[in-house]
Parts: structure tokens; sequence; C-alpha cells
């Protein structure tokens, strides 16, 4: 039978009716999942030498926890084994539910919580710098060293019968590392930047940043910004072409004199539009200080424990219990002149005289 205009209308309703109420509970079983997701933005310091907090250890060193999305993320592991697997903990963090880590760059500040990491979760994929010879294991064609094909076999390498490939061990031989040779996204909206650095090292360093894309601009995560931090946020919007909404993380600013930072503050303000700024641990006291003076209400307290909220504002949560704060105290200023004389750096800064100070 041929429905009339009337019968065709009040079908309609009906219509509309279930397919809301179908909608509605679609939404209903997929809503916890999809909150869960859109809720997941924000990155713990997990290792740090400054911060308020009662149930984690201060050292030198830099580690923070990532969630964004549907990935937790790693980036870095700090100074001590035995402090990161402590600081992991008090926080609740599991790492055997990580998608990936990342380490910045070889010094032990920032890789020696990995035997920890691999202890939990001996099978996570961990991005690391490629270097010759370096740490995190390397591999090299077996051409690469000239030959002398007049000396006997007993004189030449491998007999002069070199495998195709050479391979150079680590500390982690169990790692299953993936090597990072050039800038490159790894994941949708996940960008490992690549670049070298020697202001403030001992030797050339490759050192990875994170840069994630979010729909405020760039979150981007830095391990010591070696390469100059200028040059990482340069890198970061050229690869992704986007605005840089925080960068968080070590600045490695110690090396640099009042004006020198000055001059920095300013151009990752105005040149470089970087929205807010969370400096932590080798950015150095006065380079703290300077920063808040530059970006005001743009600057973020990222003390050791702090949980920072990404969104169009990104705001500070601090651990339970803890008052949320602003800018470095005197106790603050106290651990981190403390992890200092006791961290690598102590060479470097000319011990506890130099570090006396208010001024490292």
């Amino acid at each position: 039978m041929t429905p009339n205009r009337y019968s065709t209308l009040s079908a309609l309703p009906r219509c509309l009716l279930l397919g809301g109420l179908a909608a509605i509970a679609s939404w209903a079983a997929g809503a916890p999942s999809a909150r869960a997701q859109a809720s997941a933005a924000q990155i713990t310091v997990l290792y740090d030498a400054f911060g308020k907090t009662s149930t984690v250890t201060k050292d030198w060193g830099f580690a923070a926890y990532i969630e964004y999305g549907d990935k937790r993320i790693l980036f870095d592991t700090g100074n001590n084994a035995e402090i990161f697997a402590h600081n992991v903990a008090a926080k609740g963090i599991d790492l055997t539910k990580l998608d990936f880590a990342v380490v910045s760059h070889r010094h032990g500040d920032h890789t020696s919580g990995l035997n920890h990491l691999l202890t939990v979760n001996p099978g996570v994929k961990i991005y690391a710098p490629q270097e010759n010879f370096g740490v995190f294991g390397a591999a090299l064609p077996g051409t690469f060293y000239r030959r002398n094909e007049q000396l006997p076999a007993d004189m030449r390498y491998f007999d002069g019968k070199p495998p195709e490939t050479l391979r150079f061990g680590s500390p982690w031989p169990a790692a299953n590392f993936t090597w990072v040779t050039k800038t490159t996204e790894i994941a949708p909206g996940f960008h490992l930047i690549l670049l070298n650095g020697t202001w403030g090292a001992d030797l050339e360093v490759k050192e990875i940043s994170l840069a994630i894309d979010t729909p405020d601009g760039i979150v981007l995560i830095v391990g010591c910004s070696h390469p100059t931090i200028e040059k990482v946020v340069e890198a970061a919007r050229i690869a992704t072409n986007k605005p840089i909404h925080l960068v968080l993380g070590g600045t490695h600013l110690l090396p640099a004199n009042d004006g020198q930072i000055s001059t920095i503050a300013a151009s990752l303000r105005d040149s470089f539009s970087v929205h807010f700024i969370a400096p932590a641990h080798c950015t150095g006291e006065p380079a703290f200080a300077i920063l808040k003076e530059s970006f005001g209400d743009r600057y973020l307290y990222a003390g050791l424990g702090t949980t920072l909220l990404l969104g169009p504002k990104v705001t500070v949560k601090a651990e339970a219990g803890q008052p949320n704060r602003q800018a470095m105290d005197a106790e603050d200023l106290r651990s981190y002149r403390e992890a200092m004389m006791r961290g690598p750096l102590r060479a470097l800064l000319g011990g506890t005289t130099r570090l006396a100070g208010a001024h490292p």
C-alpha cells in the first residue's frame, strides 16, 4: 500500500526519535572512552631538582610523562634508576602501558632510568638519536675504514673479509631502540625533531625534541636544548608549519649570562611567538627569573611532581595536597643548587664555590 502524505509525516518523527535514541545509546556506550581520550592532555614532570612535593625525590636530571589523546609517552628517564622508579610509583604511572619512549640524548642525567624502564617494560619501543659508536648502539657499513690489501690476513681486520654491516653494542643490549637519523613524524601529529648541538655540552651531541601537534599549536618537549632552544623551536616550526603553543623542559641556559638570557627570552616571546613556556632542569636560576619576567602570566611553573594541563590556556596542577606555584621559592632554589653540586654539571660549573651564590 502506498503511504499517504499524512502517514509519511507521522512516520518521520518516529524515525527521528528512534534515530535519536540510537545515537544517544551509542554515545553513552562510547562516551567514557571518548571523554577519557579528550581529557588525556597533560604532562607530568617525573624527574627534576626542584619542586614542591612530599612524595617524589628530587635529583639532577629530567623525565616527563605525556598523555595526549590515546598516546602514553615517556620522555627521558632521569639520572638515577632507583629515584626514577620511586617517582614513577609515587605518581601512580604504569610504564607497561607506554606506547613508546623517547630518550633525548646520551647524557646520564637523561638515560640512567632506562634500567628501570626495561625491567618493567622490556619490549617498549624507544626512540633515540643515532650516533656512531653511541651508547644506544649503532651500525656502520663494513667499508667505513680504509683497507690495505698488501697486508697479510692476520694483520687485517676480520682477516680482510669484514661483514657487510658492523653493529656496535650498548649498555642496554636488549632494548628495543629505534635510531633516529633525521626529523620525522613517528605517528600522526607526533614529530621527533633531531638536531646537533655543542653549546655548553662536552662534545657534539645529537638531541631529539618531541613536537606534538594540538589544535592550539605545537607542544614542544625538550630535554636539554643543546642545539640552543632557538634552533629547536625554529626546527619544530619548520617541520610542522604550526605555531609553538608551549615549550616545556630544559632550555640549557646555564652557560648564558643575563644579557644573553634576556635576548633569548625576547626572541622566543616575540620573534618565535612562543605562547607558553615551562622551563625546567638545565635552564638555570637566573634564566628562570628572566623568563618569568619576560613571559609574565604565560610562564608556567614546572617543578618536580607538577602536572601541566594542555588546552588553549595551559594550566598547572600541582601534586595533590600541594598549592599551585608560579615561580621558584627559597626551598626550590636550595634543592636545585644541592642537586647541581651533586650532579654531572659540578665540574662544568666550577663546583661548590661557584654554586654558593644566587647565580650559578
